[in-house]
């Protein structure tokens, strides 16, 4: 099946397409990625990422499987603090936020906010819940803790060797944005 999903930033400028199914629906609850929800929704006219548990819920794709179809100009990035390399992409025409990637990483994280709410893929699992707050709840619902993480990682490996282990590059042209 070669379906495609095509998703925009909350104004339509920035078209996304993403073709087949993802490889995990996963929700983060890193420290980081708490910090970068709270900095995103700081933006004039910013949206909260994070869900009410406090994680951040990513589909994740393939690099090779995603497409920057239309606004590529208002894509711009940030990174958490000089030397770290996971950059965060944001739509500066309405600061929407769009994906997250790992430098070297074959995929995208795209935040699953970009879903219209009855269309939102369902969780498989949660990562990194160790670094929660204490006393942020979880659902049982959704599968979490080392197993969960250790099928996370899974089906990262089989994805990148189904890719021919190689890491194609998402050109932004060097448009960086300053979050505090």
């Amino acid at each position: 099946m070669d379906e495609t999903t095509r998703l925009s930033c909350r104004c339509g400028k920035v078209h996304m397409a993403v073709r087949q199914a993802p490889m995990v629906v996963a929700e983060c609850h890193c420290t980081s990625c708490r910090d970068a929800s709270a900095r995103m929704a700081r933006l004039p006219d910013g949206q909260n990422v994070a869900e009410a548990n406090g994680g951040t819920a990513y589909v994740l794709y393939r690099k090779d499987r995603m497409a920057i179809t239309a606004g590529q100009e208002q894509l711009h990035t940030f990174v958490l603090g000089a030397g770290r390399t996971t950059r965060r992409v944001v739509a500066t025409c309405c600061n929407t936020p769009m994906f997250l990637e790992f430098k070297g990483g074959h995929w995208l994280s795209i935040y699953r906010t970009l879903w219209p709410a009855d269309t939102r893929p369902a969780l498989a699992l949660r990562t990194m819940t160790g670094d929660r707050p204490a006393g942020a709840p979880l659902d049982g619902d959704v599968p979490a803790g080392a197993l969960a993480t250790t099928g996370f990682f899974a089906r990262l490996l089989g994805a990148w060797i189904a890719m021919g282990f190689k890491v194609p590059e998402i050109d932004l042209g060097g448009r960086v944005i300053e979050l505090e």
